[in-house]
């Protein structure tokens, strides 16, 4: 799982769609000679000759996980289309117009005439006063003609834009009078944005990155991960700006590596501090809507949307780095768009309450937009659910510590898909079950393979390590476990280590 958190370039938009050729213009008829007889009367009826195209409509183009080998459990050591009905023949073979279709709508029916049957003229009816007449109403069309082309002028004129010749009409509400919904994706992110922060961490040795955080309480506590601030650690530069460019200096107060947990604190904090509202995460739904904001490539104050696409995830997770140790999360997974940046940034729900910490993705494998390396959300993001989080963070802003809880056990890294087995040998040459700790107790020996926690299928030591660390220590689990082929139980009491060690 990747956690990057660096910029890139943006790609260039696609080009505009080729613009169709005009209809040809119908020629207009040819005045007879002066003096001659008027021409006779045509009839009301248009002529059933080849009839002119139809207008087109333009168209609009459509983590890595940590190093195979042992790691001690909990306890020893420790995811436009074109328009409807498709291009026309002729235009699709390059041709415009199209040509006559081949069964007019009025061949054979209603009017009488066959496609292409010649027209006659009625002859002219006898009278001496049908010219003087047809005169003055040829007279009275011109004048009409002319008032008509006099209004236009004059509309024209007082409708010109700067002599353009475009038209625009005005929407009926304007931005100021737009009401939103405070139930709607706009609404949330207009609630939470002032409470969220992008984060700039800097080490002694001038390398650092971007994240993210969160408003976590009035005294000026920033919850977010522990990559986005270990580089700052230790005698580095953090700040915290908000999203109405307001920039703090910053302190870390406490970070948890196994959890990738962290808590900062500004430093002259602001009195009017709102922090967000925090879910229970232990009820969100698969399905259920997700709201996703941070600093994405150091673009802050941006919000995705998406869904929980699954809960119970789990995950081990590290930076590209691959000098520090990995993370374990027992994650909600969501294809709201994360990408390296978010990482420490709210994943809200559809109230607007933090249900989870965005820390990691899966990157695709392309090697990153715009040829930078580094690759963006392909749909699988991980967020800490907000229940371990909060619980991690009272911690932190009270002993500056991690908790963990633990079994006791060194369990295989490695192995997938089978249960997590206990090592032959702990850490160091260490012995895998710690004597009188919580597995030994249990009877628990080395080479057991553990296949369930409490009626989770357990199938590898990360998984293991993920489902102990949602538990507090003192809990009491159910375990079940293979040995020598045969499947037995037992109850283990969870112990806990502090620190990261």
């Amino acid at each position: 799982m990747s956690t990057e958190n660096e910029g890139t370039s943006v790609p260039p938009a696609p080009s505009a769609p080729p613009v169709p050729g005009e209809s040809p213009a119908t020629p207009a008829p040819v005045a007879g000679p002066a003096g001659s007889a008027p021409p006779p009367e045509a009839s009301a009826q248009p002529s059933p000759g080849q009839p002119s195209p139809e207008q087109p409509d333009d168209g609009v183009p459509g983590e890595s996980a940590p190093a195979p080998g042992t790691h001690e459990a909990p306890g020893a050591a420790s995811g436009a289309a074109p328009g409807a009905g498709g291009p026309h023949p002729a235009a699709a073979a390059g041709g415009w117009p199209p040509p006559p279709p081949a069964v007019p709508s009025y061949a054979d029916g209603g009017g009488g005439h066959n496609w292409g049957a010649s027209y006659q003229p009625p002859q002219p009816k006898p009278g001496g006063r049908r010219g003087g007449l047809l005169a003055a109403v040829i007279v009275a069309a011109l004048i009409a003609g002319g008032v008509g082309g006099g209004l236009g002028y004059w509309a024209a004129e007082r409708g010109d834009n700067g002599g353009t010749g475009s038209t625009t009409v005005a929407a009926s509400d304007t931005p100021s009078d737009l009401k939103r919904d405070p139930a709607s994706v706009a609404g949330i992110a207009a609630n939470a944005l002032p409470s969220t922060v992008t984060i700039e961490a800097q080490g002694s040795d001038g390398e650092g990155g971007t994240g993210s955080g969160f408003v976590y309480d009035t005294q000026g506590h920033i919850l977010t991960n522990n990559h986005v601030v270990a580089s700052a650690a230790d005698g580095g530069k953090l700040s915290a700006t908000f999203s109405n460019g307001k920039k703090y200096d910053a302190e870390v107060i406490g970070r948890a590596q196994g959890y990738d947990v962290a808590v900062i604190k500004l430093k002259n904090a602001p009195s009017d501090l709102k922090p967000l509202e925090l879910g229970d995460s232990d009820k969100v739904a698969v399905g259920d809507s997700t709201i996703a904001i941070g600093a994405p490539f150091g673009l802050s104050n941006t919000v995705t949307t998406g869904i929980v696409s699954a809960k119970n995830r789990p995950v081990a997770s590290s930076d590209s780095s691959g000098s520090s140790k990995a993370s374990y999360m027992n994650a909600l997974q969501t294809d709201a768009s994360i990408n390296p940046g978010n990482s420490g940034g709210p994943l809200l729900d559809s109230r607007g309450a933090v249900i989870g910490i965005n820390s990691a993705i899966q990157p695709g494998s392309s090697g990153g937009i715009g040829g930078s390396g580094q690759s963006g959300s392909v749909g699988l993001g991980f967020a800490i659910p907000i229940n371990q989080a909060k619980n991690v963070a009272a911690q932190l802003i009270k002993t500056g510590k991690p908790v963990y809880p633990v079994i006791g056990a060194s369990v295989a890294l490695d192995d997938q898909g089978n249960g997590a087995k206990i090592t032959e040998q702990g850490a160091g040459g260490s012995a895998a079950v710690t004597p009188n700790g919580p597995a030994d107790k249990a009877g628990l020996k080395p080479g057991d393979v553990i296949t369930k926690l409490d009626g989770t299928v357990i199938d590898s030591g990360p998984t293991l390590i993920g489902q102990i660390w949602t538990h507090k220590p003192g809990d009491t689990v159910k375990i079940t476990y293979e040995r020598g082929g045969s499947e037995h139980t037992a109850d283990v009491v969870l112990g806990q280590r502090t620190g990261d060690s």
